[in-house]
């Protein structure tokens, strides 16, 4: 007896575990995941997680200055994929800070991408604020930790120059392209 329902619990961890789907949507933009590469991901694990793509690392001159040194993600056709940011530069059990999301792939689990608009952002998820730079808008979704670019040169000419004015989302152009767009963790 003992040993038929040993056999029938390991029949249905089995089971379980065939029918569930295990494979993570390489393209799915998330809160704490891009892919497989999450907020715990250390730089020394890039190269198992982009094994078919290329990591490209950049030594600045100076390890003391504490600069960030960016990480680029290739596809090995060429094609860039992603920025990688560490929170310490030069060092490969960091932590991977920010992303900053260059191809159209990845989306959201909303379905925004680098070729959405700012409607498209306003209509999925809720802004949590706006900040007006020199030469773009950064508009900051807390939903996701993700920042969204959006060049002045979509701004009415009104709103382009002036550093100081407070910009409302009414103000924004609905076909306002996004120009790239960061998680950040």
């Amino acid at each position: 007896m003992k040993n038929i329902f040993f056999a029938i619990v390991i029949c249905a961890i089995l089971i379980t575990s065939c029918t569930k789907d295990k494979s993570v949507d390489p393209f799915l933009v998330q809160k704490n995941q891009i892919g497989l590469l999450t907020d715990s991901t250390q730089v020394k694990d890039l190269e198992t997680i982009f094994s078919n793509d290329s990591v490209v690392r950049y030594i600045a001159g100076d390890e003391f200055i504490g600069s960030v040194n960016t990480i680029e993600i290739f596809e090995k056709g060429g094609a860039k994929l992603l920025d990688l940011s560490p929170e310490e530069a030069l060092d490969s059990t960091s932590v991977i800070s920010s992303v900053r999301i260059i191809d159209e792939r990845y989306k959201t689990a909303k379905k925004i991408s680098t070729l959405s608009t700012f409607k498209d952002i306003q209509d999925a998820y809720k802004i949590s604020k706006i900040d007006n730079l020199i030469n773009v808008i950064v508009v900051s979704v807390n939903e996701l930790n993700a920042s969204f670019t959006i060049d002045k040169k979509e701004l009415p000419a009104s709103m382009r120059f002036d550093m100081n004015m407070t910009i409302d989302p009414i103000q924004i152009p609905e076909k306002a392209k996004i120009k790239y767009f960061m998680i950040h963790w």
